[in-house]
């Protein structure tokens, strides 16, 4: 299981988060959390996760997986093939792929039959309600309409972040709550945290910044 409090940082497919920019970013990432109370992760693109788990020391997510076994599945992320990879979990449902509740149930089922560590994106409380329901480890709460923007969804809608931890936990305990959409400062991800959050999911604030480790250690300090 992932350490929490926690950052997943997603590299999506931004010029600075693959091959060997991505791997120069890991390493950055790496001397900015040392010391630091909390883990940091990277959610990678399939391509990248061998490489990245190899060369660097962060635990490495798939971006995403298909709820899919061994068989003719031209095209599909085979859970085994990015656990052997060097993958430790995987985003699923994000809000650029999504996926059905049927198929979330599904790739949270073979999540764990493989032995990966599954983190469902939802968009809302009734959502992450429904999720929960689901069994996974983790699930990000994300309302679309803030994501790649200027303002934290744990400034702009805190509702979503408390209400999404509080329904989540009177159906399943053990699922951990984190939340993105926005989030870019030390001050956002403190503000996730008071209102019963485990972490932070979030993407271009770390892997587009101009300045990665300062940003880092500003969110890491929202963590202490």
């Amino acid at each position: 299981m992932l350490k929490t409090p926690c950052i997943i940082i997603n590299l999506k497919t931004y010029q600075q988060g693959y091959g060997k920019k991505g791997l120069e970013l890991i390493k950055g990432l790496e001397k900015a959390s040392a010391g630091h109370k909390g883990q940091v992760a990277v959610a990678a693109a399939t391509v990248d996760i061998k490489y990245f788990s190899e060369k660097g020391s962060l635990p490495v997510f798939s971006q995403h997986i298909d709820p899919v076994g061994f068989g003719a599945f031209t095209g599909h992320v085979l859970p085994e093939a990015v656990k052997e990879a060097g993958a430790v979990g995987t985003l699923i449902n994000h809000s650029e792929r999504r996926l059905t509740i049927a198929d979330i149930g599904a790739a949270v089922a073979r999540c764990r039959e493989v032995g990966l560590i599954s983190c469902v994106c939802t968009n809302n409380v009734d959502t992450s309600a429904a999720v929960a329901a689901l069994g996974p480890d983790f699930l990000a709460v994300e309302p679309p309409e803030l994501i790649g923007g200027n303002i934290s969804v744990s400034s702009a809608r805190p509702e979503i972040i408390s209400g999404s931890v509080e329904r989540v936990r009177t159906i399943n305990e053990k699922v951990k709550v984190l939340c993105g959409a926005g989030v870019k400062t030390g001050k956002d991800v403190a503000k996730a945290i008071e209102l019963g959050s485990s972490g932070v999911l979030l993407a271009s604030g770390v892997v587009t910044a101009k300045d990665v480790m300062a940003v880092m250690k500003d969110l890491l300090a929202g963590l202490e």
